[in-house]
């Protein structure tokens, strides 16, 4: 595994969410209640960023067709059958790290 550095635990409150390059993949943090997950900055649908999309508690609406996914999890909540790639995610000390190489699954 390789993990990268991509931001300070400040940065990124609960409830936030962040776009962030990580050795030219586009990556999602979000931070639901503390829990930081990372996941491809793209949506199923179209492949637009989801980082311009709105965050609601753990549920993730994409800002082009509204597809919506559940943070915690990576799972789609509409439609149902999707799964966001995952990134293994982890903090050192005050930095937020990101392993693009060691995906979660899909």
């Amino acid at each position: 595994m390789s993990f990268h550095r991509v931001l300070d635990v400040e940065s990124l409150w609960p409830g936030e969410m962040k776009g962030v390059i990580v050795s030219s993949t586009r990556v999602l943090l979000v931070n639901v209640d503390g829990a930081l997950f990372a996941f491809e900055d793209r949506c199923l649908h179209k492949g637009v960023e989801l980082s311009k999309g709105a965050l609601s508690g753990d549920i993730l609406t994409c800002s082009a067709h509204a597809w919506q996914y559940d943070v915690r999890s990576g799972e789609g909540v509409n439609p149902t059958g999707v799964r966001l790639r995952q990134f293994p995610v982890k903090v050192e000390g005050n930095d937020i790290l990101v392993d693009v190489g060691g995906e979660r699954g899909r």
